[in-house]
């Protein structure tokens, strides 16, 4: 993979050393299209000044002008960046600004950013937040190409010798206050790890990434303090998850269920919970998809990617929260054990389940696991995510999350966190007339109801085994993979729901 940049944080520079500097230099402006004298430092010959006008930068948002080889400098590039009016700047502005930059980087190899902005934050925290746009931008996930691309001058990649390894950037911010920056870095560092490993979860291919495979790679946040069990099948259906267990059984690779604790809250404090769906791979099972789009599939485990990554972000930020993350690990396949229309499964809630169709298979993990989470741990309220539904994406695109709840306060901090985060829900009915339509004449209930609501039904289908708990769902199927690319990520793995949990949790469940 691309090596991700190397942050640091800098006073501004002397003017003579400005001038001297060699490398590449962004300079931040605001929409008045000025330049503060520490940017002026570093174009002693005014080139920016006699660009701004051509090329009619005002200083909006978002917006550059470049020069290359400024004169009277020994810079290779000057960069200036259009912040617009800084003062309404929120913390997702400044993500998309460093992902600006990140996006205009190139081949540089020594970069310098020169933040002197009335009106940014004297701590240092719009200036984190500048860096971590930067690496979320700079990821890429490219660790199987084993050989570069030459340009043909026509824009095409045409193939070339074997890829030598990258040097990362180095890229160092100067600000008024780089030691509070610097703080203030290491606490948003550990979000955006989170974001990054939940988009490698995602992006893997399922021949590498199967159960076993994810819940080892759950096991390894031990080293950041967080303390792992991992749940065999054998170990589940002692517990009863036939619910879980019928999914797995057409596949030779074994369910796993991993349970995740962060214990940095008051010891006698009931935790939070987060529950994900984890199919590596969903083939669809006898109930088989299409095969066209069905490489997609791999990121199926979406959900269990996101919960993964927001406990990586939670340890290694040191909450002050008891947090439990359970996810539940199989692979949907087909063979002569496959789980067939018109099984009727018992789950771990004792509760029996019609399996109408075997591609409705997330709601059918997702209810032991949240049995088991509910009745372990009695938490204050339970979270799961998942890739559920395409009637979800029917409903709302790609750009919103779909929110189905128990409970208005859950729902009213989750939407608030969206927002800030700009990850964004919308909230979605539940009730009777949509809960009956999974009664069984068979069992206690079946897996899917009609052509219409089905997100709405999945949703119904799930509050049936969380009793009274404050509850809430995330149908996550249109914005964790596949989502459209924008100035912090391009990936085709998002990472979708850590920044969103993580101030869910740092606004109001911390001690």
């Amino acid at each position: 993979m691309n090596p991700r940049p190397s942050i640091a944080f800098a006073k501004f520079a002397a003017p003579q050393t400005a001038a001297n500097r060699k490398g590449t230099v962004f300079v931040l402006s605001a929409d008045d299209g000025g330049l503060s004298d520490a940017a002026r430092a570093y174009d002693p010959g005014k080139t920016l000044d006699r660009a701004f006008p051509v090329a009619e930068f005002t200083g909006k948002f978002a917006g550059t002008v470049e020069i290359l080889a400024p004169e009277a400098t020994s810079l290779d590039r000057l960069v200036a960046v259009g912040a617009g009016r800084v003062s309404g700047l929120d913390e997702y502005a400044w993500l998309k600004l460093g992902g600006t930059i990140a996006a205009s980087l190139r081949k540089a190899a020594d970069v310098a950013v020169v933040l002197d902005l009335a009106g940014a934050s004297p701590d240092g925290k719009d200036a984190a937040n500048l860096a971590a746009g930067i690496l979320l931008r700079g990821y890429s996930f490219d660790k199987y190409k084993t050989r570069k691309d030459k340009d043909d001058g026509q824009g095409s990649g045409q193939e070339g010798g074997k890829a030598e390894p990258k040097k990362p950037v180095k890229v160092t911010i100067h600000t008024a206050d780089p030691a509070g920056a610097k703080k203030a870095f290491a606490d948003a560092e550990a979000v955006i790890d989170g974001v990054l490993l939940a988009r490698d979860l995602v992006n893997e291919p399922a021949n590498v990434l199967g159960p076993v495979e994810f819940a080892a790679r759950a096991k390894d946040l031990e080293a950041l303090g967080v303390k792992v069990e991992i749940l065999t099948e054998k170990e589940m259906k002692k517990l009863g998850m036939g619910s879980l267990l019928g999914v797995a059984q057409g596949s030779p690779r074994g369910a796993r269920m991993a349970v995740m604790q962060w214990n940095g809250g008051k010891p006698k404090d009931s935790p939070v919970a987060f529950v994900g769906k984890g199919v590596t791979f969903d083939t669809g099972g006898n109930s088989m998809k299409p095969a066209s789009g069905m490489e997609d599939m791999k990121g199926d485990m979406g959900g269990a990617a996101a919960v993964t990554g927001l406990m990586h972000a939670l340890a290694a930020r040191k909450a002050k929260a008891n947090v439990v993350g359970i996810i539940g690990l199989v692979e949907n396949a087909v063979d002569g054990h496959a789980q067939r229309p018109g099984d009727i499964v018992t789950s771990m809630s004792g509760q029996t389940i019609e399996v109408l169709n075997t591609d409705a298979e997330g709601r059918l993990v997702l209810a032991d696991a949240l049995w088991y989470c509910n009745d372990r741990f009695q938490p204050k309220f339970m979270v799961n995510l998942a890739t559920l539904t395409g009637a979800i994406m029917v409903a709302l695109g790609v750009h919103y999350a779909g929110l189905f709840s128990n409970n208005d306060e859950l729902a009213q901090r989750l939407t608030a966190a969206g927002q800030s985060t700009q990850e964004r829900l919308w909230r979605m009915p539940l009730g009777a007339e949509y809960d009956k339509l999974i009664d069984s004449k068979n069992a206690d209930m079946k897996n899917i109801g009609g052509r219409y609501g089905g997100a709405i039904i999945a949703a119904q289908f799930l509050q049936r085994f969380v009793k009274d708990t404050p509850w809430a769902h995330l149908d996550i199927a249109g914005t964790a993979m596949g989502s459209p690319l924008n100035e912090i990520n391009q990936s085709w793995g998002s990472g979708f729901g850590v920044r969103l949990l993580d101030r869910l949790v740092r606004d109001h469940y911390e001690s």
